[in-house]
């Protein structure tokens, strides 16, 4: 018998099913049963299946996932998934383990399952081990009301304009309404170069820098003095 928790996805945005199912494919201890776009089918696959933990969006047509969870207390747990920060206390009443706000990072999905664990008498905590095997490849941003999906091999450089960030990729440029610190700290450190209070780079695409500036694609990447020595230590030691 498999010691894995069994856990279900459900919400109506096919985008967020697929953030969901991708960090739920790097946590070893969690088994997806399935994904439903809908409240009657997550209830059709409860009929058949042994679900401890769902992963549940609130705001969906037709049937509400409180509506779901109200159905369900004591034989699954909830993780409530939502863009919609007013549901919480209502979520929190039927004792949902978690409550995420998207757009969801893994980071806060990981505590939220960790929390999962806890709450059961096993104590079984996720495996460090596995978890850092997790290697995030991309991240999510949204943009023009949708997420968007930026993988990491694909950026060039990151720009901050006032209250929102273009992140140039080999492809196209996508602007978002994030700071540059939040983008910062999703990316891996040892691929990504803070140069400016403005700018990222992607140390693989530098073609060659002075202590002033680098260069990537022909394009000038200033370093400011407050990043210099970080910079170059970086860039020294490559």
């Amino acid at each position: 018998m498999s010691d894995k928790v069994t856990c279900m996805i459900v919400d109506d945005e096919p985008m967020a099913r697929e953030i969901i199912s991708s960090f739920v494919g790097k946590i070893h201890n969690l088994e997806l049963v399935a994904t439903c776009k809908n409240v009657s089918e997550a209830f059709s696959v409860l009929q058949k299946e042994s679900i401890q933990l769902i992963f549940l969006d609130i705001n969906m047509p037709e049937i509400s996932g409180l509506s779901l969870a109200k159905s369900i207390q004591h034989k699954s747990q909830v993780i409530f998934t939502t863009a919609y920060r007013e549901y919480a206390i209502e979520g929190f009443d039927l004792q949902a383990v978690d409550y995420l706000l998207k757009p969801i990072s893994f980071d806060r999905f990981l505590k939220a399952v960790q929390k999962y664990f806890d709450l059961h008498a096993s104590k079984e905590i996720i495996k460090q081990e596995i978890v850092s095997e997790a290697k995030e490849t991309s991240i999510f941003v949204r943009s023009d009301r949708k997420m968007v999906k930026v993988r990491f091999k694909e950026i060039n450089y990151i720009e901050s304009l006032s209250d929102y960030v273009k992140i140039f990729t080999d492809k196209e440029t996508i602007i978002t309404r994030e700071t540059i610190s939040n983008i910062e700290s999703k990316l891996p450190s040892n691929e990504f170069l803070r140069t400016h209070r403005s700018y990222i780079v992607s140390m693989p695409k530098i073609d060659s820098f002075t202590n002033e500036f680098l260069e990537l694609d022909k394009k000038a990447i200033p370093i400011s003095r407050s990043y210099k020595e970080n910079v170059l230590q970086k860039l020294a030691g490559k």
